[in-house]
């Protein structure tokens, strides 16, 4: 479980902000993150908020500790690291229930300061960027959002792909039963995909593509893919009806009725390439992961 709780000895009807700072000698924006989070308890497990004072001897602390499974990062540096996620798991907790997610490596690895530089789907494997401290975070989350990088995605599409395709299509959310599905609107974000074919499967009728991003939505790859009908292989989510789209999401569809709704086990949609510059050095970022390749031959 990645979140624990620690029990302290409080002082009764000490504001709790107060208390975290002074007596628990907590920086004040952590203490303000915990309260304002919920992570802080009484003895009976209410939530102390913002402002209220401790009713009990005792207070708990939720506390994000990282365990790990067994994955290393790919390549390590002073300042930050880079994971070569598999698929199917998530990068960040979405409830205090998650059991497991990329972060519990992270922190398992490199601490409380460490964090997530972005994101990509739980779905799709491949490179994220992790940074070890609170300035390096700040540094490279500006340069995510100011666009100066360059990022390759490798995916197997349904169908033949012939050449190079630009996907210029407004992406937003669906706003129908499926809560996290995008969808082409014309009133959407604009977004931008360029797909370069590189392989043809005959016999299988799938093409191996490197899809290059220029913007960076949600699902933006996928959603792209989909909609001049080259939905990629093994999408639990697009081009498949919705009663197993909601079933996947639930993660009550079983994994013999996933094969057979998306022709595979997985999405085969994996981040392959990152370069950016950090403190006046260019990266070039290459996954070692083969899976890809190997579900193609």
């Amino acid at each position: 479980m990645p979140f624990t709780l620690k029990k302290h000895k409080a002082i009764k009807d000490k504001k709790i902000q107060i208390f975290l700072v002074h007596y628990l000698n907590m920086e004040p924006k952590l203490a303000q993150r915990l309260v304002s989070k919920g992570r802080i308890f009484d003895e009976n497990m209410n939530t102390i908020n913002t402002g209220e004072t401790i009713p009990t001897e005792h207070i708990y602390i939720a506390v994000f500790e990282g365990v790990s499974r067994g994955l290393k990062p790919l390549i390590e540096f002073n300042d930050f690291a880079i994971f070569d996620k598999p698929t199917n798991l998530m990068v960040h907790p979405i409830s205090k229930s998650t059991p497991y997610s990329l972060l519990d490596e992270i922190r398992f690895h490199f601490g409380e300061d460490a964090n997530l530089i972005h994101r990509i789907d739980a779905e799709t494997s491949g490179l994220v960027i992790v940074g070890k401290n609170k300035k390096s975070e700040i540094a490279l989350k500006d340069m995510f959002q100011e666009k100066k990088y360059h990022k390759s995605y490798l995916a197997i599409v349904q169908g033949k792909i012939e050449k190079e395709i630009t996907i210029d299509k407004p992406i937003d959310k669906e706003g129908k039963l499926i809560g996290v599905r995008m969808a082409i609107d014309e009133n959407g974000k604009e977004s931008t995909t360029i797909i370069k074919p590189l392989k043809y499967n005959e016999q299988r009728d799938i093409t191996l593509v490197e899809a290059l991003p220029l913007t960076g939505r949600q699902h933006q790859i996928r959603i792209h893919l989909h909609s001049i009908g080259h939905t990629i292989l093994g999408d639990p989510i697009y081009g498949i009806d919705d009663e197993n789209a909601e079933n996947y999401l639930n993660k009550s569809l079983s994994e013999e009725d996933r094969f057979t709704v998306t022709k595979s086990h997985r999405l085969w949609l994996h981040a392959n390439y990152l370069e950016f510059e950090y403190k006046s050095v260019i990266y070039k970022i290459k996954s070692k992961n083969n899976d890809i390749f190997d579900e193609f031959s």
